[in-house]
């Protein structure tokens, strides 16, 4: 069978996203439509369409006749994505507590063990990555695809200022040691704890981030 090659325009949104989680697109910068479909040695339509995806997504804002720009999350909008965050992610590890198999957990355990590792070293990038991967095993470990659908798609929202709440002083070891003790809840199958300690450790990201 022959595969179907991905269409342009979503490699487009690819690199237009990955330009903005590395943040050569701040929040709240233009995106300068024509400049980007010439430097990208494609039409325009591809990339009007790529815009699209990433509006969607809630990474671009289109305002009424000023065009595309980075979204600029407030204050509001935080306290809004981790409130649900919060209780979907709860919820998930409550799950994982009922669902896992003892590989899976020790997966977890895993993965844990490098995030120590790059606390150790102060590696901000390697520790906002493998923590990623802490919370997407916990997603995979529960297998509900529409949890992870909204929960993927608010986590991408606030990748666009995530990372520099990981920088202020203290967070790294607080956020550290409250996956330490998300990870012992879960590992010993304490439901009701491993839920509080998640929603916990959400709301201590809310207040980092602000």
């Amino acid at each position: 069978m022959t595969l179907n090659p991905r269409p342009l325009y979503e490699e487009v949104a690819e690199r237009l996203r990955t330009s903005i989680f590395s943040h050569e697109f701040a929040p709240g910068d233009w995106i300068d439509e024509q400049a980007l479909a010439i430097q990208y040695g494609i039409s325009r339509t591809p990339m009007r369409e790529a815009i699209k995806v990433l509006a969607a997504e809630g990474l671009i804002t289109m305002k009424m006749r000023r065009g595309a720009y980075v979204t600029e999350v407030s204050k509001s909008d935080l306290s809004q994505i981790f409130t649900v965050l919060a209780l979907l992610e709860g919820q998930a590890c409550r799950e994982v507590t009922q669902k896992a198999t003892e590989k899976e957990l020790e997966d977890l355990d895993s993965i844990h063990l490098k995030l120590e590792r790059s606390a150790a070293d102060r590696d901000l990038d390697q520790f906002f990555a493998i923590n990623q991967q802490f919370h997407d095993k916990i997603q995979e470990i529960c297998a509900n695809p529409w949890m992870q659908r909204v929960i993927h798609d608010l986590r991408k929202v606030l990748k666009l200022q995530r990372r520099d709440s990981l920088s202020k002083r203290g967070r790294l070891e607080s956020s550290l040691l409250e996956h330490r003790k998300i990870l012992s809840a879960l590992l010993a199958r304490d439901a009701e704890l491993s839920e509080n300690l998640m929603k916990e450790h959400l709301l201590q990201g809310q207040l980092a981030a602000r």
